[in-house]
């Protein structure tokens, strides 16, 4: 067995060789060990580190010679040669413990320690985990802004009662919104102002759909949450809010960031990355040309949406997205696709929606979630109302953490049951998340059709 390793004792620089071997009778064992030094201060008598003499020290009886010899520029020659006994089993412990040179120092870092609780960790400790198979649980999960379309809506008219929410809705808001949802155009239901009263009555909508089909996914749920605008949808199915009292919310998040996006040229694109994608870097220098070449002040281009980790969504000013398309390739950015939003959501551009929103929601009655609610600040889970308060405005300007959210909902031991998934709302863009970020978990999904 033969190791070498470096290691630095105060102004002392060591090179360390190991040798154990091993006689044919298997009686006898020759352990040899080289050192060579070189004083940087001059110093005519190398030294030893205190901690290896004190291994030497502590070996037993046994056929064994240990050999010690210095080289340096003053003392060449210098060697020391030891005779001790002992069995070939602690030589070979010797040899493990000299090579990591360890001793009774705390450890560099809190991992190094065998005590230490690796849950700390763990993004599924924020979970709530009941103590039954996960196999008889479920999660539900509500669409975002972008998973728009025209003529949604139509499937869910048959089911009793989604008309009539429309019709609530409609007489809130101040216009014919199942009309807009049926029959667009689309650049009109993409405006946000619309585009978020839509989504969150069509989500609950299709939830009217999910409790007639599957009557026990009130009981069984374990957990919510709501990409982007969904987190209002999800809050009203925790009955945290009423539906009226969503619709009023939505109608002034829509509306102020609406005039946010209106200030300021601003869009939304996904971005592919690969392992040497250097997004950061494109980020950074998509800012620096706006603020260099175009004289803007204070511009902005940010990661807006977490989905799964080749894939981000990047917002910003209408000028850095355009560099960032021109020059995605010395980036290493795989692909961009532009998104069919009006805005730079869940960026600073959308500051001056936050105070009106939540003026608002200070306003309304908010109840303890009666399921488990995820919010998209920190992938944690809401405790009280007065949480609700303090994260779901700040939700406009900070990136949605939806892939961290997906750990936490979903990450398992290996071998444990996952629960049933509820994909609610237009489009299937979560399942298709879900399965990038956890394929076994996404093999249990059921979506519902708008």
């Amino acid at each position: 067995m033969a190791s070498c390793c470096r290691f630095t004792y105060r102004c002392l620089h060591l090179r360390c060789t190991s040798s154990l071997i091993k006689s044919r009778n298997q009686k006898t064992v020759l352990f040899s060990r080289t050192f060579s030094s070189e004083d940087d201060h001059g110093s005519t008598e190398p030294r030893i580190p205190r901690r290896f003499l004190k291994k030497l020290t502590k070996l037993n009886a046994g056929e064994t010679k240990y050999e010690i010899s210095f080289s340096e520029k003053s003392t060449p020659d210098a060697s020391v040669i030891h005779e001790e006994k002992h069995s070939p089993e602690k030589v070979s412990e010797l040899v493990r413990e000299s090579v990591t040179l360890s001793d009774d120092s705390p450890p560099e870092f809190p991992s190094d320690i065998k005590s230490y609780d690796n849950r700390k960790r763990l993004q599924s400790t924020k979970a709530y985990r009941p103590v039954i198979d996960p196999s008889l649980t479920s999660i539900v999960l509500f669409q975002g802004q972008g998973s728009q379309f025209v003529g949604m809506g139509k499937e869910l008219l048959p089911y009793p009662g989604v008309k009539d929410l429309f019709d609530k809705a409609s007489s809130i808001l101040g216009y014919d919104l199942l009309k807009i949802c049926l029959k667009g155009p689309f650049e009109e239901l993409r405006k946000t102002v619309f585009c978020q009263p839509a989504i969150l009555v069509t989500s609950l909508a299709a939830l009217i759909k999910l409790r007639e089909i599957h009557p026990e996914v009130d009981h069984k749920c374990v957990g919510t949450a709501g990409f982007s605008v969904g987190e209002l949808s999800a809050l009203v199915f925790a009955e945290v809010l009423t539906f009226e009292d969503a619709v009023e919310l939505v109608k002034v998040r829509a509306e102020a960031m609406q005039k946010a996006s209106e200030e300021t040229p601003s869009g939304m694109m996904t971005v592919f990355c690969g392992h040497d994608t250097k997004l950061n870097f494109a980020l950074h220098a998509a800012k620096e040309y706006c603020r260099v070449k175009l004289h803007m002040e204070n511009p902005v281009c940010s990661i807006a949406n977490y989905l799964y980790p080749e894939c981000k969504v990047v917002a910003g000013n209408m000028e850095a997205l355009n560099f960032l398309e021109q020059n995605h390739r010395d980036f290493r950015i795989r692909r961009l696709k532009w998104l069919p939003v009006s805005g730079a959501f869940h960026t600073n551009l959308m500051d001056p929606a936050k105070a009106p929103f939540q003026a608002k929601l200070k306003r309304l009655e908010l109840n303890k979630p009666r399921v488990p609610v995820y919010n998209n600040v920190n992938a944690s889970r809401y405790r009280n109302a007065g949480s609700v308060i303090d994260l779901l405005p700040k939700q406009m300007c900070k990136p949605v953490k939806w892939e961290q959210t997906m750990h936490v909902l979903y990450a398992r031991d290996q071998g444990r049951q996952f629960p049933k998934t509820y994909e609610i709302g237009p489009g299937g863009q979560l399942g298709v998340l879900l399965k990038k970020v956890n394929l076994k978990a996404g093999m249990n999904l059921v979506r519902m059709e708008v």
